[in-house]
């Protein structure tokens, strides 16, 4: 699925190092792989937007290197295709060698893989991808929102956290606004999900209403948290993410229905 680059090859092009991106003069480099300095490099098509391919090129640069957060603006399916190639990065460099015999990996030319090679070992390992849930949770014409303690800019938000082994999902949704914010909730429902590479998620979003409890914030988690209403809100997170669909689609109804 790899190839070397010759310099004419044409695309969308996600240079990684890490888990960042190169920008050109703040934009996703698009055009052809000589005019980025891209010849002779390994590169990989991860999908195509529009008719342009989205290429993926692991490489160190010594300026122009932001998070992805920077492009959540960008159209969603190209964000997505951004995304899946970060996450691929990252895959790639974590498992150059074989976690059983240490064994250098190499990627396989038919799917999303790293293979071993040593006869005796043939290990194949897959990208992963870890379950996390957010939820929207209403109380009457109200919505809950917090600030987290990795946020920056003031930004208000629903809740969310990771998927434990073990557990179904609609536990996971319950546990964490029962550890976050103190309080219990029902009518779980699912609405939608959202691939999300900080660093390799797959968001699984909730609607819930609330139930019982005052809020008593994990301060390791939440700085704070309240009840909103649709004209009292804070600085939300921007549009194109999953937490602004649940907060928009939440308040939709609290006008709704009130």
């Amino acid at each position: 699925m790899s190839q070397i680059l010759n310099g004419h090859e044409q695309g969308f092009w996600v240079i990684t190092d890490g888990s960042q991106i190169w920008l050109n003069q703040g934009e996703l480099p698009h055009g052809k792989a000589h005019e980025f300095n891209l010849t002779n490099c390994e590169a990989f098509v991860v999908g195509e937007y529009g008719t342009s391919p989205v290429w993926l090129v692991t490489q160190t640069r010594s300026s122009g290197m932001y998070s992805p957060r920077q492009l959540l603006d960008t159209d969603i399916e190209l964000f997505q295709l951004i995304g899946k190639a970060v996450q691929l990065s990252e895959f790639h460099t974590s498992h150059r060698f074989c976690g059983y015999c240490s064994t250098i990996m190499h990627p396989s030319r038919t799917e999303w893989a790293m293979l071993c090679h040593n006869k005796a070992c043939r290990q194949r390992y897959y990208p992963q991808i870890a379950p996390s849930i957010i939820v929207a949770i209403r109380r009457e014409d109200k919505i809950l929102l917090a600030k987290h303690t990795k946020h920056r800019n003031d930004i208000y938000t629903v809740l969310a956290g990771f998927v434990e082994v073990g557990e179904r999902v609609e536990q996971a949704v319950s546990r964490e606004v029962k550890e976050e914010c103190g309080i219990e909730i029902k009518n779980i429902r699912y609405v939608s999900s959202q691939p999300w590479p900080f660093p390799h998620s797959l968001m699984l979003a909730f609607m819930a209403d609330y139930a019982q409890g005052e809020i008593l914030c994990d301060t390791k988690e939440i700085l704070h948290a309240d009840w909103y209403d649709t004209h009292s809100l804070p600085n939300l997170p921007p549009y194109g993410t999953i937490a602004r669909r649940l907060i928009e689609d939440t308040l939709v109804l609290c006008r709704n229905d009130n």
